[in-house]
């Protein structure tokens, strides 16, 4: 088992979906990522610059939810991976992406897809 930074609940808005009023409207998305990174050296050093910096992770994500737009959740979440597995130290991430409210009357709770990737 490899070490892990877990980054739980970064929201941001989005216009992500298949249907005019979700590409019209921005709505709420919650992301959970799981990074896999070797953190022994930070564990030591304690030094920020050893190990993966949370506020640019979460920018990264908020930052594609916010300004790119895509019909799926899977698409949102294969682009999250892409650009975190970009990180040199990352070896792996496991990402939940979640619509908070999609517009189905009938469905109160939230929609999510759920992926991991590694190099």
């Amino acid at each position: 088992m490899s070490d892990r930074i877990e980054l739980n609940k970064i929201q941001a808005l989005g216009r992500i979906g298949v249907l005019p009023e979700e590409k019209s409207r921005a709505q709420p998305f919650e992301v959970d990522l799981a990074i896999e990174t070797d953190l022994s050296v930070a564990g030591a050093s304690d030094d920020l610059g050893d190990t993966i910096n949370y506020g640019e992770v979460t920018e990264l994500v908020a930052g594609i939810i916010r300004n790119e737009s895509h019909q799926l959740l899977e698409k949102v979440a294969t682009r999250i991976a892409a650009e975190v597995l970009a990180i040199p130290a990352v070896t792996g991430v496991q990402i939940t992406v979640r619509k908070m409210r999609p517009p189905l009357p009938e469905f109160l709770g939230s929609s999510a897809v759920n992926i991991y990737r590694s190099k």
